[in-house]
């Protein structure tokens, strides 16, 4: 067993002890998270299809680029934080929508770490950003729904599978008011409200949210937390089409009332919140940190 360990330049150690799975890690949010975890002295298996960055902006139509378009110079999450944060930390390369694969994640992270205590669900995509135009429902093909669906709903529903018959094993920590575990899904504020052209998406985050709450309705008396942080617009490569348009960007950032697009890093510290002793009673919460967009 391999226990890391976060050099000086650590903040407050508010998850020193815990080990976390962090899905879609390679970019964005996800990179964002398991940084934050990192420097929170969290141990992170950082989980993705491929090690390194997603390339942005497609070159061709100048919309966002395929999920498989990786920037190959990129430096992966996990070097990263051994970098920066000196341990060691775990990549493991998964196709998230099989069973399998994620079942041997979780027991990947668990022979190297000695348990499981924080799954980040974050894996996700959104196939109606990479269309030239925005699209309607009629005009919504049937394979960018099931991908969607799958990428979006049953990748949560398999991470949340796999570790919560880990934490329900493994007797709590020391310390975590017997709290067992600590699960956060990546939903969005499009869980809670529709957006325009977007039909599959919408549906896939609105699923989980109400399959977040369903397991924190459902575990709770095991002391397993389960949220989910639901994203405003952030300055990522799933918003290249809004941050690629002056004229949808202005609007964009008209609508939120800190006035513009968020940076990952603002939803990664909340991910840390979730995570922590300082949410042992929170639970079953779809929490938009987006900017005040849902003020409007």
């Amino acid at each position: 067993m391999t226990t890391s360990h976060p050099s000086s330049g650590s903040n407050s150690g508010r998850l020193q002890g815990k080990t976390a799975i962090v899905t879609g890690s390679s970019s964005g949010l996800g990179r964002e998270i398991a940084k934050a975890y990192a420097r929170e002295g969290a141990q992170v298996c950082c989980v993705d299809l491929y090690p390194t960055v997603r390339n942005a902006t497609n070159p061709v139509t100048g919309k966002g680029d395929d999920i498989h378009n990786r920037v190959a110079t990129s430096t992966p999450t996990h070097e990263l934080l051994q970098q920066k944060f000196g341990g060691r930390y775990l990549f493991v390369r998964a196709d998230l929508t099989q069973a399998a694969e994620v079942e041997n994640v979780v027991s990947t992270c668990v022979q190297e770490y000695g348990r499981l205590d924080i799954m980040v669900n974050n894996a996700g995509i959104s196939v109606e950003s990479t269309h030239v135009r925005p699209m309607r429902l009629h005009e919504t093909e049937e394979s960018d729904y099931d991908k969607t669906m799958a990428i979006n709903t049953k990748t949560i529903f398999l991470g949340c599978k796999y570790a919560l018959r880990e934490m329900l094993k493994q007797e709590p920590l020391p310390g975590c008011n017997g709290d067992r575990g600590w699960i956060i899904n990546t939903a969005s504020i499009q869980g809670l409200v529709p957006y325009f052209g977007t039909p599959a998406y919408a549906a896939s985050k609105g699923a989980a949210v109400l399959l977040t709450r369903q397991i924190a309705l459902d575990y709770g008396r095991d002391r397993i937390h389960c949220n989910a942080l639901c994203p405003g617009f952030l300055k990522t490569a799933m918003t290249q089409n809004v941050q690629n348009d002056p004229e949808t960007l202005q609007k964009i950032n008209n609508a939120h009332v800190f006035g513009g697009m968020g940076n990952p890093e603002d939803v990664a510290r909340v991910a840390v919140f979730l995570a922590s002793d300082d949410a042992r009673w929170v639970t079953g919460v779809p929490l938009p940190v987006d900017g005040g967009f849902l003020c409007q």
